[in-house]
């Protein structure tokens, strides 16, 4: 096998397997040892890539991997003589070397797989933690996001990723902060952290920030398949819950239409219908008319109702821009901020005028220098056959992103505009 299919399978295997990997290993280890888990899930990768080059890949990669990262913590706590560190339930296993292998099979089976992740995210969102340091490092560790990444996803520098993840890294070794599930009294406070995690990482996924990916379909299948663990236990499966994981089947029912064979992308309002995955539809709905059995509302409410609004639509004329725009307007209230702000105003542009449009965007604040500001400026323009200031506004917008797709959606949105002014 080539060597750069190799790479994209590490790749693959990385973004799907390191996150559960440290999961595990950090709960073996102590959270103290969070470094050395991850230390230890890079060494595999790396093993994994320098091995299968040379002898190709194995029938099984991820167990091949799994079984690599076992025998590593294996040394590393010969090594290191971790066992005062080590997770309460597996403290006795450890203490003997004819128990050992066992006590780290045991961890490694697809239920503690599963309940150390929950286990990690809910350690990684521990309230002596900075909140927004606390979503960092649940981004970092456990889902595999790039400090670029995880900056692009708060809309600040990688400078500023690095010190939060420096701080809630210093926090743990300081408050010696253990993986434990909190108790349920306090597990609403950190679920909101740990949902808010979910929705970044799907949200990069969904409109990925890497240049040549506008969709990374990896991370919205994960960011979906922690949410459904959430759902799967009782002290998590909340209103917002799943209200969140009707927002996320809504949006990636769309995914199959959002580009055409070539990579280009293809709008909202010429996208076949047709390729919308109705599946996901319909689970979409049923997680929303669960979420309203415990009361409550929460902002994942009303972006999945906002979801929703879309697909139900038939086509995008029939879109109910009115309730979008309401909706929009109700989150605004609950979760005010620039983004939110500029889809109200898009919203507005739709039902009512591009004037109405252009009008709400020139109240933001903030998204001076985000490119989806100003190719919205753009759109509306055009549609008010202001040909020269939808130029400019789309060559600023051309600036400010990075991603291939976008650049040459902009392009033709600015030859389809020569085109028609030349007519």
């Amino acid at each position: 096998m080539h060597d750069n299919q190799v790479n994209q399978l590490i790749g693959h295997l990385f973004r799907h397997e390191a996150g559960k990997m440290a999961a595990v290993l950090t709960r073996l280890l102590g959270f103290q040892s969070l470094d050395l888990a991850e230390d230890i899930v890079q060494d595999t990768l790396l093993k994994a890539t320098s091995t299968w080059k040379i002898k190709g890949i194995p029938e099984n990669p991820s167990a091949w991997l799994y079984t690599v990262a076992k025998r590593k913590a294996i040394d590393a706590i010969r090594r290191h003589k971790l066992q005062a560190q080590h997770y309460e339930s597996i403290h006795e296993a450890l203490r003997s070397e004819w128990t050992l292998s066992p006590a780290l099979n045991s961890l490694f089976l697809q239920d503690e797989i599963e309940d150390s992740q929950l286990r990690m995210m809910f350690a990684c969102c521990h309230p002596s933690i900075p909140y927004e340091s606390q979503i960092a490092l649940t981004l970092k560790t456990l889902c595999g996001l790039s400090i670029q990444e995880i900056a692009n996803s708060f809309l600040t520098s990688q400078e500023v990723i690095v010190k939060r993840l420096y701080r809630a890294r210093e926090k743990i070794r300081d408050e010696r902060i253990s993986l434990e599930a909190p108790l349920p009294a306090a597990m609403s406070g950190r679920l909101d952290a740990v949902l808010h995690t979910l929705y970044l990482l799907f949200n990069e996924g969904y409109n990925s920030s890497h240049p040549d990916q506008l969709i990374r379909h990896d991370l919205c299948e994960e960011a979906i398949r922690l949410c459904i663990l959430l759902t799967r236990n009782a002290f998590t499966d909340r209103a917002a819950t799943r209200a969140l994981l009707a927002l996320l089947c809504f949006q990636a029912s769309r995914e199959d239409a959002r580009l055409n064979n070539d990579g280009s992308i293809v709008l909202l309002r010429d996208q076949d219908r047709s390729k919308w995955n109705a599946a996901l539809i319909e689970r979409g709905k049923y997680f929303l008319e669960r979420s309203a059995d415990d009361g409550g509302i929460s902002v994942y409410h009303i972006e999945a109702a906002i979801a929703g609004c879309h697909a139900r639509a038939n086509a995008f004329d029939q879109t109910d821009w009115k309730l979008i725009s309401e909706l929009y307007a109700i989150l605004s209230e609950m979760k005010p901020g620039p983004i939110v702000s500029l889809n109200l105003a898009i919203a507005t542009g739709y039902s009512e005028t591009p004037t109405a449009g252009l009008d709400a965007l020139r109240k933001i604040r903030g998204l001076e220098d985000h490119y989806l500001y100003h190719a919205a400026m753009g759109d509306f323009h055009a549609r008010n056959g202001n040909e020269p200031e939808a130029q400019r506004c789309y060559d600023k917008a051309v600036q400010l992103t990075a991603s291939h797709a976008e650049k040459n959606l902009l392009a033709m949105k600015q030859t389809d505009l020569l085109s028609a002014a030349s007519q």
